[in-house]
């Protein structure tokens, strides 16, 4: 059963000025911002379905919103878009684990070229994923592919949160190596 619902109703009072905070940090440009928030809640809509509940409501519309943003950058092709895309770590809590994320073209505007791109990421991240060891690949998946509550993991393989952190952080260090090497 899903941890968390998704109520569309609720986006624009509960998340609006959230994400447009965000994203005016990363654009520069209210209207921009803007368009980027509103696109955002709009693939919301179209992909409620896929909505699993594992994470909250708002971590998920912003997962949507930096695959927005990027795909923004990606289109004008500025200096500050490449930076975006090769951005690897974020301090706080609520995107922890979202790095990989920003490496994938937006699901809703696929085009053929990016569906060659994330095949091959998509096989160049399960290469990596196989040289961890076994329980480091398991708590990477499952938190930044999988998208899994820290809580739920921790209780799932019996390990504090701090514990859940440095492994996160020595695959993804390890994860970012070898993707170097075999994708960008």
């Amino acid at each position: 059963m899903p941890k968390h619902k998704i109520d569309p109703n609720k986006w624009i009072d509960l998340y609006s000025d959230f994400l447009f905070n965000y994203t005016i940090t990363r654009v520069s440009d209210r209207a921009i911002a803007q368009d980027l928030v509103s696109e955002t809640f709009l693939a919301g809509l179209k992909s409620m379905k896929n909505f699993k509940g594992e994470a909250s409501e708002r971590t998920w519309l912003v997962s949507i919103l930096k695959r927005k943003i990027i795909d923004h950058y990606r289109k004008i092709n500025s200096k500050k878009g490449k930076a975006e895309v090769r951005m690897s770590y974020n301090s706080d809590t609520e995107s922890e684990g979202d790095w990989l994320e920003e490496r994938v073209a937006d699901p809703y505007d696929k085009t053929a070229e990016d569906t060659i791109e994330n095949t091959e990421l998509g096989t160049a991240i399960q290469k990596c994923l196989s040289k961890l060891p076994e329980k480091q690949a398991k708590i990477f998946e499952m938190k930044t592919i999988l998208n899994y509550e820290t809580e739920t993991i921790c209780n799932e393989l019996n390990i504090t949160a701090s514990n859940l952190w440095v492994i996160i952080h020595r695959a993804r260090v390890s994860m970012a190596s070898c993707l170097e090497k075999n994708w960008f």
